[in-house]
C-alpha cells in the first residue's frame, strides 16, 4: 500500500511542474486525495458494501469537487490535475498512465445496466472539459482535446477534438484537413444548409415568375 502512495506521489512530480515537495503535494492536492479515498471505497464496493462505498464517494466529492464512483475500475500511475468538475461513472474502467484534466466527464448514455461507462487505455490524456459517454474504448496513447464531445471508439494512438469529437490525427498522421483553431460548428453548419435552401427555393420562384410572365405576354 505504501509502495502505492509513493508512487502516486512520484506521478504528480512527473506530471505536474509545479509541484514544489512532498509535503505539499499531500496536503493540496486534490486529485490524489480523491484517488486515495476512491481506492478505500472501491475496497468496500468489491466486498458488496455498497452503501458505505458511496458514502465514502460523497464525502470525498465534498471534500475534492471530484466524483468517482466506488465501482470504478482505475490503473496505477494515475494522475487528476487540478480534478474540479471531475466525473467518473460506476462501470468505467482506466488504465495505466492516465492524466485527467479538470472537468472532464467519464460518463454514460441513458439508463441501460450493465457497462455503459467508457473504457480508457493506457497513457490515455484527456484534456479540460472533455466529454467521454457511453460504451466503448479509448485506445492507448490517444488524446482527448479540450472541451471534446466523444460519442464513440477511439483507435490507438489517435487525437480527437471538436463537437462531436473527429479524429484529427492516427499514428501521428494528420487525418483530413480538421485543426484545432477550425473546429465543426454543428449549429453554424445547419444555418449555412437552411441558407442554401432558402437561396434555392428564391431561385425557382424567380425561374416560375418569369415564365408566367412570358405566358402572360403572349
Amino acid at each position: 500500500m505504501f509502495n502505492r502512495m509513493k508512487e502516486d506521489i512520484a506521478t504528480i512530480f512527473e506530471n505536474d511542474p509545479a509541484a514544489r515537495s512532498w509535503f505539499e503535494v499531500v496536503f493540496t492536492y486534490s486529485g490524489l486525495h480523491a484517488l486515495w479515498a476512491h481506492r478505500v471505497a472501491h475496497w468496500f464496493y468489491k466486498k458488496k458494501r455498497y452503501t458505505f462505498a458511496r458514502i465514502i464517494s460523497q464525502v470525498s466529492r465534498f471534500m475534492t469537487g471530484i466524483e468517482i464512483h466506488p465501482g470504478a475500475v482505475i490503473g496505477r500511475r494515475f494522475f487528476i490535475d487540478h480534478g474540479m468538475g471531475v466525473v467518473i461513472g460506476e462501470t468505467c474502467e482506466i488504465g495505466d498512465d492516465v492524466l485527467l484534466y479538470h472537468g472532464v466527464t467519464l460518463g454514460g448514455t441513458g439508463k441501460e445496466k450493465g457497462k455503459r461507462h467508457p473504457t480508457i487505455g493506457n497513457n490515455v490524456v484527456i484534456s479540460a472539459g472533455a466529454k467521454v459517454t457511453g460504451s466503448f474504448t479509448v485506445g492507448d496513447n490517444s488524446r482527448i482535446g479540450t472541451n471534446a464531445v466523444v460519442l464513440g471508439e477511439v483507435p490507438p494512438n489517435s487525437t480527437v477534438v471538436g463537437i462531436p469529437g473527429r479524429v484529427v490525427k492516427r499514428d501521428g498522421v494528420r487525418v483530413g484537413r480538421l485543426e484545432h483553431d477550425k473546429l465543426p460548428d454543428p449549429v453554424v453548419d445547419m444555418f449555412r444548409q437552411m441558407q442554401d435552401q432558402i437561396d434555392g427555393l428564391k431561385a425557382e420562384l424567380v425561374d416560375i415568375k418569369s415564365k408566367n410572365g412570358g405566358n402572360n405576354e403572349s
